[in-house]
């Protein structure tokens, strides 16, 4: 595929914005590098985020400082047993004069963090994860389309179960990225204790415009990839159901789908694009493998009973495709 060199210059560009969203990002978030770095590739390659994490870990800080510096509208959701879908998508209501008017939700903004989408019933789950495939909502028949760019990131509590509702396999498909998010170091905790207790205030530059964004998601689209390195995503991903490989065989119940091969893919060219290449190679492949896949496999009892993750999985299925 032949590159203008208005797409170079915008490629370019984008390796230049991404260095200056880091610095100015880096300013209220503490470490945390290769969260950040998957979930700004996730808004540039028009996808959704599933973050999992103990709470007190700064996501909803995390989620606002990016919007912040990317210049976009943030509302945050916080998920309930008793939240309704006109409490995310919003309603009509009789006006003064008579008429049903449509009120907007909080789903209206640019970035959306929902929190502990796993303690809403599946009803109220759906709602939310139709807006995320179609960008729009429909009200008595009238579609509203959600502003551009949309972006979700739902968090979940992996250490509370009780009274929640787990999302289902087809849903969490619809999640670009699953994160994993981790404790921070001691250095790392003792600077985040020092800036949070102190009376500074920290005041973000915006970085990029809606448009910047918008045209760099379609920059990503139009990265070139050799066939060599779409045939190594589709191998890996058919690795997680092939019932004939021994990993898959001794471990994993359930593999995934063709959506995983589409989002190694996209991952990978806006991987590659941050670090300054025009093309992406396995390895930024393979930077975008746990991220797309560890929510996608289902293990079975004997990976649950050897203490298993699906990280370790994935690893083993890239060890396998080692040239």
């Amino acid at each position: 595929m032949s590159t203008s060199n208005t797409e170079v210059e915008l490629a370019t560009q984008l390796h230049s914005d991404y260095l200056k969203l880091r610095k100015e990002i880096s300013k209220v978030i503490v470490g945390q590098d290769e969260v950040v770095k998957q979930t700004i590739i996730s808004i540039f390659s028009k996808g959704h985020c599933l973050l999992i994490g103990v709470p007190g870990l700064a996501k909803t800080l995390l989620v606002k400082t990016i919007s912040d510096a990317l210049g976009l509208s943030f509302n945050r959701i916080q998920f309930t047993p008793d939240l309704m879908p006109s409490d995310i998508i919003g309603s009509e209501i009789l006006n003064e004069q008579k008429h049903f008017q449509f009120i907007k939700g909080p789903i209206f903004a640019n970035i959306i963090l929902a929190d502990e989408i796993n303690r809403t019933p599946p009803k109220t789950q759906s709602a939310l994860l139709e807006a995320m495939q179609e960008q729009q909502v429909t009200i008595a028949g009238k579609l509203y389309a959600l502003p551009q760019p949309f972006f979700v990131l739902a968090t979940q509590n992996p250490i509370e179960q009780e009274g929640t509702y787990p999302l289902p396999e087809a849903q969490l498909d619809r999640f670009m990225f699953s994160i994993q998010l981790d404790y921070p170091s001691i250095q790392e905790e003792i600077q985040i204790v020092k800036q949070t207790t102190s009376d500074e205030k920290i005041i973000l530059n915006k970085i990029l415009s809606e448009k910047q964004i918008i045209s760099y998601q379609d920059i990503v689209r139009k990265v070139p990839v050799t066939d060599f390195v779409i045939e190594y995503a589709v191998k890996l991903v058919n690795l997680t159901r092939d019932k004939n490989h021994v990993i898959t065989k001794n471990f994993v119940e359930w593999g995934a789908g063709p959506r995983a091969s589409q989002n190694l893919i996209l991952g990978a060219k806006c991987h590659a694009l941050l670090n300054g290449k025009y093309s992406p190679d396995i390895e930024d492949v393979n930077a975008v493998a746990v991220a797309v896949l560890q929510h996608r496999i289902v293990l079975n009892y004997r990976a649950e009973a050897e203490n298993m993750k699906p990280k370790d999985i994935i690893y083993q299925y890239m060890d396998a495709l080692k040239i």
